[in-house]
């Protein structure tokens, strides 16, 4: 199975035409379909339900293109790491994350390194734990970070300087807001607005004894998001400190829970996994920082 054969399925899928797709692979179409039809003979399956019009992938076809994704993107990473060794000015770091205050960090360290490399390029890639750490373990991260109780075991680990602060979201207007911190046991009673990701390890282990009991009206992926809807009255966001405004300007506030609740992080990166010169250049940095 070759790249090239890959990057033209990966290409179809996503126009869903084969003429488009020929067009922009700057290939004749029966060419095109002769290097599909090749790649179907080859893995013993259909991949596409054709039409006069469109390509639809079937199911075969869908798995395919998951691993395409992460094949093409694994060897565009490997290409870039070898030829930042040529000449060292840059390169490439691809780190995994969540939402939280404590990038920040990161961002300064990657600011510090472009300043004497300006070709060093930083990737961010959100997501829980689970997403974070399987893109490590397939080596499409160089790092992640994680936070609460994950396990971290199977990886490297540093301790960052940084923790995130538990609370609720709130309009101003709210009754809640003559409370300076929210009783966890009063989250019971509450409309509450939560990560769509549900309780994880990530998270404390009140919050995964007390689950089904919690009133979740809405959940989101991105706390700004859950902002809106606070702000509609829809309920309150439980979440970080420091993600969203609520500065005097706001219609929102933060207030948080009691007793309090701080989420460590820490840097991950896979063990058997040999780090490129910028990634090993970012991790020396970031822990001489702190």
């Amino acid at each position: 199975m070759e790249l090239r054969v890959l990057r033209y399925f990966v290409t179809v899928a996503q126009t869903g035409n084969i003429t488009r797709a020929a067009q922009q692979l700057h290939l004749t179409q029966p060419t095109l379909s002769r290097q599909l039809k090749g790649l179907e003979q080859q893995l013993g399956q259909p991949l596409y339900h054709r039409s006069n019009y469109s390509v639809i992938l079937t199911p075969a076809g869908r798995i395919l293109y998951q691993r395409a994704m992460d094949l093409l993107e694994l060897a565009d990473k490997t290409l870039a790491e070898f030829d930042a060794m040529q000449a060292f000015n840059g390169g490439d770091i691809h780190i995994g994350c969540a939402e939280s205050e404590g990038i920040s960090l990161l961002a300064q360290v990657f600011h510090q390194l472009q300043q004497r490399y300006p070709n060093l390029r930083i990737h961010l890639y959100s997501g829980n734990a689970q997403l974070v750490t399987e893109r490590l373990e397939k080596g499409l991260l160089d790092f992640a970070v994680v936070v609460q109780m994950v396990d971290v075991t199977r990886f490297a680990a540093f301790p960052l300087p940084a923790r995130d602060l538990w609370g609720l979201i709130l309009r101003k207007d709210s009754p809640l807001v003559a409370q300076r911190e929210i009783p966890l046991e009063q989250l019971l009673t509450l409309p509450l607005i939560v990560s769509r990701q549900g309780v994880t390890s990530e998270m404390h282990p009140w919050f995964l004894e007390n689950y089904d009991r919690l009133h979740i009206v809405a959940t989101y992926d991105l706390l700004y998001n859950a902002s809106l809807l606070v702000k509609e009255g829809i309920g309150c966001a439980l979440g970080f400190d420091k993600l969203v405004d609520t500065g005097a300007s706001s219609l929102l506030c933060f207030r948080p829970l009691t007793p309090r609740i701080e989420s460590p992080m820490r840097l991950i990166w896979n063990k058997s996994q040999v780090l490129s010169r910028a990634a090993a250049l970012f991790l020396d940095t970031l822990q001489g920082k702190s």
